[in-house]
């Protein structure tokens, strides 16, 4: 299951969020999303579950967490229809 995760610190690092999702479960892959221009993080990512259950039990104690003074949003990312 793939989710995403908003309102992140910039100064939240793919290290930190990936420590957090793996006290829930396996944790197959984390990408925040960087400014080309700047290579800031944006303030968002994903993180991706391979077991259902493990995404509900984090999504449900990470969303509204305060993490670096910013309160997190968690949720199942929307699944892009394929172009064509």
């Amino acid at each position: 299951m793939k989710l995403l995760i908003r309102n992140l610190a910039s100064a939240t690092t793919e290290a930190e969020v990936r420590a957090m999702f793996e006290a829930h479960g396996l944790v197959q892959s984390c990408n925040l999303v960087m400014d080309r221009e700047t290579g800031q993080s944006k303030g968002f990512g994903f993180v991706e579950m391979p077991r259902p259950g493990d995404a509900k039990a984090a999504t449900k104690s990470l969303n509204g967490k305060l993490v670096a003074g910013s309160k997190i949003r968690v949720k199942k990312a929307e699944v892009k229809a394929a172009e064509g």
